[in-house]
C-alpha cells in the first residue's frame, strides 16, 4: 500500500486530514451534502455568508439553484429536533465563494464541526476545546479570541435605542471605535453608564483571568451576570484543560446578533494576518429556520493556509532532481531512484535542469554513482 508523503501535500490539505481524525476522536459524525442546494436557501440567510457572492444556475426544471457557499445552512435546513439527543456532526467539503485571499470566486476546502440539542456549558467547553486543538494542529502560535454576545446584548439593550443606532454601535464594537461610540452615545441621549460600561468592553483585552476579574463589576444585573458566570465557566474550563495562554478575552468579536447569540470566537495563527477559524452559539439562526434546538459551531477557512504555503521560503516542488545521460542504464538509474526515495525523498529525475525547479539537493548519476552537484536545503 503506498503511504501519502507530508512533503507532497499543501497546508490545506493536511490540516483537513488531521481535524477529521480529530472530530471523529470526540464522536462527532461526518455529514456529506450536496454541491447544489435551492438559492432561496442563501439569499434569505445572505447577512450570515462569510461573502453574499454566490454562484448560481437553473436547474432543468427551472428551479434557481446555487453551488454551496456555506455548510452550517444546509446542516440546519436538513435536520431535525430531537429532544434532548444532540447532533454532533463535523464536514470537510468544498464550497464555492469569493476567497478572502485570491478576491475571486474558488472552490474553497473547508473543514468545521456543529453541535446541535441541548446545548450546556460542557458542549460549549468542548468546542472551544475543539476550536484550540483545530488551531493548534495547524500551528503551535495560536490564538483563541472569545466574546459573550449577551454581555454586550444586555448593556445596549438598556440603552433602549432604534435598531439603526443599534447597528452603528455594534459596528463600532467589532472596529473596537471608541471615538464612535462615544459620539452615538452623546447624540442620542444615551445614559453616560451605559455608554462606559460599553467602552470597558472593548477596551478590556488580554489575559482571561485579568480581563473578567476587570469586568465583574460591571455585569450585575440579572442578564449581564448569568452570561459573565458563563463566560467565567468555560474559560476557566479552557484554562485548566492547559489553554490559558492561548485564550483571550476580545468583545469586539461579535458576529451578527440576528444570527449569533452567547459566545462567540474567533481564532488566528501565528503568519496568516486574518482569522482563519470562527464560530459561536447561532440560537436565533435556528428559530429563523423553524428549529427549536440550540446550535453552537465554527468554521475552519483553509484556503486562508494557501499564504502559508506560498510564503513558506523552506517550502521545495521535490526534494531531489536527480541528472542521468542518454546512455545511463535504465536498472541503475531505477535503482539509485529507490534507494532516494526509501530515505523518504521526492524525486525527479531529468536529463536537464528544469527552469524554476526548486529543490532540495541537486544529483547525478554517473559511472562512479550518485553525485552531488547542488544543495539547498
Amino acid at each position: 500500500m503506498m503511504m501519502i508523503n507530508d512533503a507532497v501535500l499543501m497546508n490545506e490539505e493536511k490540516a483537513a486530514f488531521g481535524l477529521r481524525a480529530l472530530y471523529q476522536s470526540y464522536g462527532y459524525t461526518p455529514y456529506k451534502m450536496s454541491k447544489f442546494e435551492e438559492y432561496e436557501l442563501y439569499v434569505r440567510n445572505k447577512d450570515f455568508l462569510v461573502s453574499d457572492h454566490v454562484i448560481t444556475f437553473t436547474d432543468t426544471n427551472g428551479r434557481l439553484m446555487a453551488l454551496k457557499p456555506d455548510v452550517t445552512l444546509s446542516i440546519i435546513k436538513n435536520g431535525k429536533d430531537s429532544g434532548d439527543v444532540t447532533q454532533k456532526v463535523y464536514y470537510n467539503e468544498n464550497v464555492y465563494r469569493v476567497s478572502k485571499g485570491s478576491h475571486a470566486y474558488k472552490e474553497i476546502m473547508q473543514a468545521g464541526l456543529e453541535c446541535i440539542g441541548q446545548i450546556d456549558d460542557y458542549q460549549i467547553f468542548e468546542v472551544l476545546m475543539l476550536a484550540c486543538e483545530s488551531l493548534k494542529m495547524i500551528s503551535d502560535r495560536f490564538v483563541l479570541d472569545i466574546s459573550h454576545l449577551g454581555i454586550v446584548s444586555a448593556i445596549i439593550e438598556r440603552m433602549q435605542v432604534t435598531t439603526a443606532v443599534r447597528a452603528e454601535l455594534v459596528k463600532c464594537i467589532g472596529e473596537k471605535n471608541i471615538h464612535g461610540i462615544a459620539a452615538l452615545c452623546a447624540n442620542n441621549g444615551i445614559d453616560a453608564a451605559a455608554a462606559d460600561d460599553l467602552v470597558a468592553l472593548i477596551s478590556a483585552y488580554g489575559d482571561s483571568k485579568a480581563t473578567l476579574a476587570a469586568l465583574c463589576g460591571r455585569c450585575v444585573d440579572t442578564e449581564t451576570k448569568a452570561a459573565y458566570e458563563q463566560l467565567c465557566t468555560v474559560v476557566g474550563a479552557l484554562e485548566r484543560a492547559g489553554y490559558g495562554n492561548a485564550v483571550r478575552i476580545d468583545f469586539s468579536v461579535t458576529g451578527d446578533m440576528r444570527y449569533y447569540n452567547g459566545i462567540v470566537f474567533r481564532g488566528f495563527i501565528d503568519g496568516v494576518p486574518t482569522g482563519i477559524l470562527s464560530g459561536g452559539q447561532y440560537d436565533n439562526l435556528m428559530r429563523k429556520m423553524g428549529r427549536k434546538a440550540g446550535a453552537i459551531g465554527f468554521a475552519v477557512y483553509l484556503d486562508l493556509l494557501e499564504r502559508m504555503d506560498i510564503e513558506n521560503e523552506n517550502r521545495y516542488d521535490v526534494d531531489v532532481v536527480l541528472l542521468y545521460d542518454a546512455d545511463t542504464d535504465i536498472a541503475d538509474l531505477q535503482s539509485a531512484v529507490s534507494a532516494l526515495q526509501a530515505e523518504g525523498k521526492s524525486t525527479m529525475t531529468q536529463m536537464q535542469v528544469p527552469e524554476k525547479i526548486r529543490c532540495k539537493e541537486l544529483l547525478k548519476l554517473t559511472k562512479e554513482g550518485v553525485q552531488t552537484i547542488e544543495t539547498n536545503a
